[in-house]
């Protein structure tokens, strides 16, 4: 089986997000169920960074976008091998220097690229077309988030009576609902689709051309990244506008947990760790070295006895940093026995809190406004508990690792977090079951009362213990994550074959 993913991310040539690591590392793992994967790209500038060989084709084409035909080409590379046995897996990057050739992927400056309906609409057309033109053997398409949006719809519009693209069934996968590719309406001109699509079935919105909308409209299944995401986009708040189209499509939509590259995040093998990775065997002497590495990289006291809590990501609400600064604040006041540890950067409210309270209280919080993936690497190993306290979150990946990392996770019930720790109580604990802490009000005071309750365990060895083993021992691969795809591309494969037989 052969799968073409159309995407404008994958690690490690575009990444603003999980779309770049799920289409960076799916695509190999895919290979272990019989399912070969190429990938489609825009030719970002950030491609060439990557340091990977990419190599021109002489595949040279036209576009209708609009009443003008826009030139691009192909160019080829490789998605790096994530070990001596792993497959090789193609990418093909559309080039269209005008259209890509940019310091950013959609915005700059906190402002999108005022042509990015233009830019996609292009792109979503050239990535389709590529299949003839470079001859490529495709059973299933597989569209990822907006900038994919339109793909779905060409197939069953623009080329319905097409030999080899008209018979493809498709499959749109939503990474976040949020981020939509909603434009002024006057852009469908600019698609080729016949305007009769532009209905609120299909592809308007609110008066607005959706490109998200148009390919659950017209995918033949869809996906999003965790079962209880896929429940909660279907109402309100999280359906974002959203919840008609998505309850039209409830019997074709499903949520497939991501998972986890081990080859760059285990502390097994992680070369940011040096001489003090460990395994599930072996944690309770490793991770004790690794907090003392980190307390000492973060000037903090170099204390053994006291829990340190973690918090690695974009500073932003949705991501609950405003219930964590407040906690942070209240527990530093009072002085309550925890350290904290926070990585990243986003609103510059929080640029100025966390900052100011790290001046303010340097004993307890310390906190790097900056991205570090080594450093990132170095808290997973080193901390005792990590916080994602979200307003929502599709799957989450931050708390898998620290799953593998034994880096106990602390974290609000919403999403992929729900789906992926098990709260800790007596009878999880006893049976052996429990992987972390959870709670569900989105507020303050239910996060400190649940730190409060972590931190009482965590003073218990036996109990702890058997919290980090049980998260540890836990396999969050892509190896299960590939497996659900692959029925998934067998069923829309199965139906389109019934629909024209």
């Amino acid at each position: 089986m052969n799968v073409l993913f159309i995407t404008s991310e994958a690690t490690p040539y575009s990444k603003t997000g999980g779309l770049g690591d799920v289409c960076g590392s799916l695509p190999q793992s895919l290979a272990s169920q019989g399912v070969r994967a190429t990938l489609v790209l825009p030719a970002f500038r950030s491609i060439y960074a990557a340091g990977l060989e990419i190599e021109p084709t002489d595949v040279h084409f036209e576009i209708p976008v609009g009443q003008k035909m826009v030139p691009g080409h192909y160019l080829r590379g490789r998605l790096p091998q994530s070990s001596e046995d792993s497959p090789d897996v193609t990418v093909y990057f559309v080039q269209n220097e005008h259209y890509f050739d940019r310091p950013e992927l959609y915005n700059e400056a906190g402002e999108d690229y005022d042509d990015n309906s233009e830019r996609f609409t292009f792109f979503c057309r050239a990535a389709l077309e590529a299949i003839p033109r470079l001859g490529l053997d495709i059973d299933v398409v597989h569209a990822h988030d907006w900038t994919a949006g339109l793909a779905p719809a060409y197939l069953k519009t623009v080329y319905a009576d097409h030999p080899q693209l008209g018979q493809l069934p498709s499959v749109m996968t939503i990474h976040n609902l949020a981020y939509q590719g909603n434009f002024w309406h006057w852009d469908m001109a600019l698609t080729g689709i016949d305007w009769k699509h532009f209905n609120h079935h299909e592809m308007e919105y609110y008066g607005q051309l959706s490109f998200l909308k148009t390919g659950i409209a017209f995918a033949d299944a869809v996906t999003t990244v965790s079962p209880t995401y896929a429940e909660e986009i279907l109402d309100p708040p999280l359906s974002c506008g959203f919840d008609g189209i998505l309850q039209s499509r409830r019997e074709d939509l499903s949520g497939i947990i991501n998972g986890v590259d081990y080859s760059a995040w285990s502390p097994v093998n992680d070369k940011f760790l040096g001489e003090n990775t460990y395994n599930a065997d072996t944690w309770q002497q490793g991770k004790p070295q690794c907090k003392a590495e980190l307390q000492r990289r973060m000037d903090l006291p170099e204390r053994a006895d006291v829990p340190l809590l973690a918090a690695v990501g974009r500073l932003a609400d949705q991501k609950g940093f405003d219930l964590i600064a407040r906690v942070m604040r209240d527990w530093a006041k009072q002085q309550i026995e925890a350290q904290w540890v926070v990585l990243g950067t986003g609103d510059p409210k929080f640029h100025t809190l966390l900052g100011e309270l790290a001046q303010q209280f340097p004993e307890h919080i310390a906190v790097r406004l900056e991205f570090s993936n080594e450093l990132a690497h170095v808290i997973e190993a080193g901390a005792d508990m990590f916080l994602m306290p979200s307003q929502y979150e599709p799957c989450g990946l931050n708390q898998l690792y620290s799953l593998q990392y034994g880096t106990v996770p602390v974290v609000r019930e919403t999403g992929g977090l729900n789906d992926t720790v098990v709260n800790a109580h007596k009878e999880t604990i006893e049976n052996g079951t429990a992987t972390g802490f959870t709670f569900y009000d989105y507020t303050a005071y239910a996060l400190s009362e649940t730190l409060h309750r972590a931190c009482g365990l965590y003073n218990s060895q036996d109990t702890w213990a058997k919290i980090v083993n049980a998260g540890m021992r836990q396999d969050w691969s892509w190896n299960r994550s590939a497996a659900e795809y692959r029925e998934l591309y067998e069923r829309v494969m199965a139906r389109k074959l019934a629909a024209v037989s």
